[in-house]
């Protein structure tokens, strides 16, 4: 256990973390509420070690809610370098790759969206009488964003199970008959009132209806940290990225119509450093990896007391603090559902200065599907780039490519120098990612 805690980065688990595996394997269903960023992929994901017997066949099916979620905890797998495999597959992914990659991979551990899962059923990708554990993460998720039918038509078809793991950020009164769940094991680490004493409430009115300046000069004036600003719509979260690009205000934007290579990019760029600002619709609130956020920004009113929670959630995680803006214009007034007790915010003109991160993300066309390690990249930027070791940060692996984290004043002499090498034998595009 030490061992794999150490490869994760991990002092040690959490107290929710230590009563799930406390249970061992002894238990038939099992639902445990816990919120957002509390650490529940890797208490789900602890316990599996000691489930898995049989090599080369699938016998844990994860059904997640979202691709972002699917890639979050297949990355957490593999960080945990166990002897057991891992599968992804989602919408956006080629189906054929997935194909060959499940059948020649041959996992002992599928994950999915509820979809792209149903559609590795029809195509006899796997075996489903192999699968004797279920888990459904961000199951309140699920049934919000309507996947009921396609989980109920998955788990019927799942003739040899003998334990079902819920998970939900959310308490459930109730749980639908078609997961098969009677009697189980309730785990609730959902707080009786909101992480209201780690968060700071700040009120902060806009004189227009269009709350642009408002937002240019409340990032402007926060010093430290990162922000996740929150629109209610896609098309918002454009206007807003594009409007405060003019005014040279590095931010990246995140939203569930994009490409996903243009998701993936901005989340890198966001968790290495490279933006300080992710504009994001609420897509971003829940199922993401994003440590060490300072403050959420809620540029849109949230429309139900659900997502004003959800959003709160990416900060103030694992006990820390965090700040809370709420911009509302002339015409806004704080909802009902919002209870919490908003400080006034003002913002003084000198005090309106935009931080450059320190930070640069490079694009490489190549990633572990490739053949190629952290480990590689990592030499040659130090090699070939000469690089120190503080001037390179995050090297995020994806599948086909790899989003590394530079320091901004070494950019343009590492491009230099790494023009025309290669990367264990074979040339690829290295550029800034845009």
């Amino acid at each position: 256990m030490k061992t794999i805690l150490k490869q994760l980065g991990i002092d040690s688990l959490n107290e929710m973390q230590q009563k799930v595996l406390s249970l061992g394997i002894n238990f038939k269903d099992l639902i445990l509420h816990s919120p957002t960023g509390s650490g529940k992929t890797l208490a789900y994901l602890l316990p599996l070690l000691s489930i898995l017997k049989n090599k080369g066949e699938v016998q844990v099916l994860i059904v997640v809610p979202t691709r972002e979620l699917a890639l979050q905890v297949e990355g957490v797998f593999n960080q945990m370098q166990s002897e057991w495999k891992i599968a992804s597959c989602y919408g956006g992914h080629a189906v054929d790759i997935e194909v060959s990659s499940i059948q020649n991979r041959k996992p002992e551990v599928l994950i999915g969206t509820p979809g792209r899962i149903l559609d590795h059923l029809s195509r006899d990708s796997f075996n489903p009488n192999t699968i004797e554990t279920l888990i459904i993460d961000e199951f309140d998720k699920a049934l919000e964003l309507g996947f009921q039918d396609e989980m109920e038509r998955i788990i019927v078809q799942l003739n040899n199970l003998t334990k079902r793991i819920l998970l939900s950020a959310t308490r459930m009164d109730s749980i639908p008959s078609f997961t098969g769940i009677i009697n189980p094991i309730v785990l609730d680490f959902v707080p009786s009132k909101s992480s209201s004493t780690r968060l700071k409430y700040n009120l902060i009115y806009s004189e227009e209806i269009d709350k642009i300046d408002t937002l240019y000069n409340l990032l402007g004036s926060l010093s430290d940290g990162s922000s996740i600003v929150f629109c209610n719509h896609r098309e918002s979260v454009e206007r807003v990225s594009e409007l405060l690009d003019k005014r040279n205000v590095i931010n990246v934007a995140y939203h569930g119509g994009q490409e996903q290579l243009i998701r993936e990019r901005s989340l890198a760029k966001f968790r290495n450093g490279s933006s300080l600002i992710l504009i994001a619709t609420d897509l971003a609130s829940r199922g993401l990896d994003i440590s060490d956020v300072q403050h959420i920004i809620h540029y849109h009113l949230p429309l139900d007391r659900d997502t004003f929670i959800h959003r709160n959630g990416r900060t103030a995680r694992w006990e820390g603090k965090g700040d809370v803006y709420m911009i509302l214009n002339e015409r806004e007034s704080i909802p009902e559902f919002i209870t919490e007790d908003f400080t006034p915010y003002s913002i003084k003109n000198d005090e309106v200065i935009h931080r450059t991160p320190g930070w640069v993300t490079l694009y490489i066309g190549r990633g572990s599907k490739n053949n190629i390690s952290k480990g590689d990249i990592a030499g040659f930027l130090y090699k070939q780039g000469q690089l120190k070791r503080d001037e390179l940060g995050v090297i995020d692996l994806q599948d086909y490519c790899t989003f590394v984290a530079v320091r901004r004043n070494k950019v343009n002499e590492l491009l230099h120098l790494v023009q025309n090498e290669k990367i264990k034998g074979t040339k690829t595009i290295i550029e800034e990612a845009k």
